[in-house]
């Protein structure tokens, strides 16, 4: 009976394959946190850059399973979506840097905040998926929507100057500080205290800055989902290959904020290549439509987009050289 349960289908893939992924992540974050960081320590650069290119090696030899078990075409699609995933939450990186800088997270317990991050991650984008699953499987025509909103999202990004957020005066900020009591200073690596409370002397529970970071990185992460979750259904509505790809593209990223944080600058001109690549996925599907052809050929697509955003790390990098010798 057992058996014959992990060959049933959830969401177009047997239980079996969900119930494996799932048990892939849990074991590669326990190996993280419980080996590789099972005290508090800073992440220097160059342990930043290991750790992700392990993470970005597992992630494409997933990819090669993916290939050989599903398909060239499903390989592809993986990808391709890998690749959008991680390039678009680039900017997720510049928005964590400017959270832990207004708190004054100490880089000591800044992987602390990434770790718990990410298993926030991997629950809101299942459910954010398997909504959007769901919906595009029932209607149809929501991918045509999708398509629109990635286009005008990034003829958005290639015309529009993006101002620095305020964190002091964000809702969020202004709403914890006024409904729960909040410590000035951090505790070590705790997200709660126990402290009197400064009217009655009586013993309170007090949240500390480090999770008032933690929050305002989930918040973030879901207001990037909205996206990366349409741009990646443009280019499969396989939900397996949606949250594998998501999944593995977040965890290498969050291995590489050490190094990116440092030097993300660098990058000035990967938001407009970004957003070429948000309207080439968008455009796709009407072009496919147009041409009479059942998708848009994976392996076009895939190098396209690489193409893309090749080319916009190249050119930021030769453009910000002068910057990196002073």
């Amino acid at each position: 009976m057992e058996v014959s349960f992990l060959f049933f289908e959830w969401m177009g893939k047997p239980v079996w394959m969900w119930a494996s992924f799932l048990t892939l992540v849990i074991a590669i974050l326990s190996f993280d946190l419980g080996v590789l960081h099972k005290e508090n320590k800073e992440i220097e650069v160059g342990e930043s850059i290991k750790l992700s290119a392990l993470y970005i090696t597992l992630g494409l030899a997933f990819g090669g399973w993916v290939w050989w078990y599903l398909g060239a075409d499903a390989g592809l699609a993986y990808l391709t979506g890998f690749v959008v995933e991680k390039t678009l939450a680039l900017d997720n990186v510049f928005v964590t840097a400017l959270i832990f800088s207004f708190f004054a997270v100490p880089r000591v317990y800044q992987h602390r905040v990434l770790f718990w991050g990410i298993l926030g991650v991997i629950v809101l984008r299942a459910i954010m998926i398997g909504v959007g699953a769901t919906l595009v499987a029932e209607f149809g025509w929501l991918l045509y929507i999708f398509a629109a909103f990635l286009i005008v999202t990034g003829l958005k990004m290639l015309v529009m100057k993006e101002a620095e957020p305020d964190i002091s005066n964000n809702a969020l900020v202004r709403f914890m500080r006024r409904r729960f009591n909040v410590t000035e200073t951090h505790h070590g690596e705790r997200f709660f205290v126990r402290q009197p409370d400064p009217k009655s002397g009586k013993l309170v529970w007090f949240i500390t800055p480090l999770f008032m970071a933690l929050v305002l990185i989930e918040v973030a992460d879901v207001i990037f989902a909205v996206d990366s979750v349409p741009a990646i259904f443009a280019i499969t509505t396989d939900p397996f290959l949606v949250y594998t790809s998501n999944i593995f593209a977040i965890l290498g990223l969050r291995a590489l904020y050490f190094a990116l944080a440092a030097m993300i600058h660098r990058f000035r001109y990967l938001k407009p290549a970004l957003a070429i690549v948000l309207v080439f996925i968008g455009s796709k599907i009407f072009v496919a439509d147009m041409l009479g052809l059942e998708k848009f050929p994976a392996a076009l697509s895939l190098g396209v987009t690489f193409a893309i955003i090749t080319g916009g790390v190249v050119w930021s990098l030769l453009k910000t050289r002068d910057e990196a010798k002073a």
